[in-house]
């Protein structure tokens, strides 16, 4: 089983990290922004001028061979990974995330939980083309051979649409899409609040239980969250939480 979920913009503040190399791949987009200016910065990322200055220094930082990297489940700090970070405390769990978590970026592809990453801001809502293609379109090969390797195991999509449309079409169909869902007053809701609170719940459950089979992940039980058979499809998974007013 693995779980593919994106990457956050958020990032924590970690030391006595390493300079890590980029690969070819990932290479080839820092060049398309190493060179923008702060203020061509600030208009890409739509940003103030003062925000946009710790960006141009990440991306100097990486093109200079000074920025230090650490691996994406510690780096990244999005409210997803803030509920599932606190499992990782011990070798079984960082073990488990290292082996079936999968984290979709768009400077480094599709990669490990424990790959080595630098601080960094980019997303594929960015309008950036490298050589000469958008970055869904330039990533999408990448996506999807790392996909094929691994789709003899259950795909677990806790991903949001921005970042699944980087597969290919025939690839996304193998997807196993959990949908989280709260119930008040017998009315069902859903915001991305309750979505990215749910993914990384659901995923903390799952490192700290190691969940590996279709059985025990119906069977998970977080925060409140149960599957909900009678709202889910076989391969589109419904939990739902109660709130009690």
């Amino acid at each position: 089983m693995k779980f593919l979920i994106p990457s956050a913009k958020q990032m924590s503040d970690l030391s006595d990290g390493k300079f890590v190399e980029l690969a070819p791949a990932s290479q080839a987009v820092l060049e398309q922004l190493v060179d923008l200016s702060t203020e061509e910065l600030a208009k890409f990322y739509d940003i103030s001028d003062a925000q946009a200055v710790s960006e141009t220094e990440r991306w100097q930082a990486l093109a200079t061979g000074e920025a230090e990297s650490y691996p994406a489940m510690d780096l990244y700090d999005g409210l997803m990974y803030r509920q599932f970070k606190p499992v990782l405390k011990s070798d079984k769990a960082r073990a488990f995330a290292s082996q079936h978590v999968l984290i979709a970026t768009a400077l480094y592809g599709l990669i490990a939980a424990n790959a080595p990453i630098a601080p960094h801001r980019l997303d594929f809502m960015k309008s950036l083309k490298v050589n000469g293609k958008p970055l869904k379109s330039y990533w999408k090969v990448q996506y999807d051979t790392s996909i094929r390797a691994n789709q003899d195991e259950v795909l677990v999509s806790l991903l949001s649409s921005e970042f699944e449309q980087v597969f290919s079409p025939a690839l996304r169909r193998l997807f196993l899409r959990i949908q989280f869902l709260e119930e008040v007053d017998g009315r069902l809701k859903r915001h991305s609040t309750i979505s990215k609170k749910g993914r990384g719940q659901l995923l903390a459950y799952c490192i700290e239980h190691q969940v590996q089979t279709l059985e025990a992940l119906r069977a998970a039980k977080f925060d409140g969250y149960s599957y909900r058979s009678d709202l889910s499809g076989e391969l589109d998974w419904v939990y739902v939480k109660k709130i009690e007013k």
